[in-house]
């Protein structure tokens, strides 16, 4: 189950990716929408479905996840950055108002977006993170 919702997260981030991309061009063919939702973004999500398996591996060999000794860092990083770039699309392509308001010069999306990927992440490990080797220890003292 959790490789199935990466996979879709990714094919997601692909498919906002390319549908934002395009957006700003001056094609028209290219905005067409059917409610309200990018014809491109529906094409690149289908497209993305398929290789989105063949990214998250090629991921892995790239950072040499299999060959760590301890993978829980990287596969931490690894969900926050898919559920990071998931919410980014999801405002550039379908909530493109809520991109002008700042804080503190920093756009506001970009902080929630960030927050929310922290929350995310500690959720899903905990429901789908399974690695009994990095439980908690209880304290030892040592008598002097």
């Amino acid at each position: 189950m959790s490789k199935r919702i990466q996979n879709l997260l990714v094919a997601f981030i692909i498919a906002t990716s390319m549908t934002a991309l395009f957006q700003s061009s001056h094609f028209e063919l290219m905005k067409t929408s059917l409610f309200h939702i990018p014809v491109i973004f529906l094409i690149m999500f289908i497209l993305g479905t398929i290789i989105a398996e063949d990214v998250r591996n090629a991921f892995k060999k790239v950072l040499w996840f299999e060959k760590r000794k301890d993978q829980r860092p990287v596969w931490q990083v690894g969900i926050g950055m898919i559920f990071y770039f998931a919410q980014i699309g999801f405002v550039e392509v379908f909530m493109r108002g809520v991109m002008h308001y700042n804080l503190g010069g920093m756009p506001l999306y970009l902080v929630i977006s960030f927050l929310n990927a922290f929350l995310l992440t500690v959720i899903f490990e905990e429901i789908f993170y399974k690695n009994d080797s990095h439980a908690i220890e209880p304290y030892k003292v040592k008598n002097k």
